[in-house]
């Protein structure tokens, strides 16, 4: 005689049910061995959310860390602005007991001078190498000119000390320039 055994689908449920519940007690008891807080995962959860949902700020370089109710603010950030946005935000957060803001910001130059430097450094790279193409005294090709600053940096070889040093006064005569390193080598 074969046995048949049936669960109808609460007694299933209630077995299930049973045994998340088991699971989240032994990890609660676990928290609470370790010191942690269990409300720390949670309020994590919630500023990172916040963050996230924020258009103006970039969630994926703010990381947060949360103990005992205080939140760690870490990463980097364009502007004081948003530095404080992110502060003021987890601060809002319930449960927060306060916010400890590591955030760096990145560059304390307005976008639109630091847009107008790299254009400018730009132009007179470009117009440095023109005229050290253009100077048949002087090996253009040889020689790499960058520009930061302001400052452009002149490198590769040339072939005597007297190139070497018409080389930078050809770029210490250019508008803009305002100092120039010369790490010009002598080839041979």
């Amino acid at each position: 005689m074969q046995r048949q055994t049936h669960f109808s689908k609460s007694t299933l449920l209630s077995a299930l049910a049973g045994t998340a519940f088991g699971f989240s007690a032994m990890t609660y008891a676990g928290e609470q061995a370790q010191g942690d807080s269990p409300n720390d995962a949670w309020l994590d959860g919630k500023a990172e959310a916040v963050l996230l949902l924020n258009q103006n700020l970039n969630s994926f370089i703010i990381d947060t860390e949360v103990s005992d109710g205080v939140v760690l603010l870490t990463g980097e950030v364009e502007s004081n602005v948003d530095r404080r946005l992110a502060e003021e935000l987890i601060a809002s957060v319930d449960g927060v007991k306060s916010v400890n803001n590591k955030l760096t910001v990145a560059s304390h130059e307005p976008l639109g001078e630091k847009i107008n430097r790299k254009y400018v450094d730009t132009k007179i790279a470009t117009v440095v190498k023109t005229r050290l193409l253009m100077d048949r005294e002087v090996a253009g090709t040889d020689i790499d000119v960058s520009s930061r600053r302001g400052t452009i940096i002149l490198r590769g070889f040339v072939q005597s000390d007297a190139e070497r040093d018409l080389a930078e006064a050809i770029a210490r005569n250019t508008n803009d320039v305002e100092k120039v390193e010369n790490k010009l080598k002598i080839a041979g």
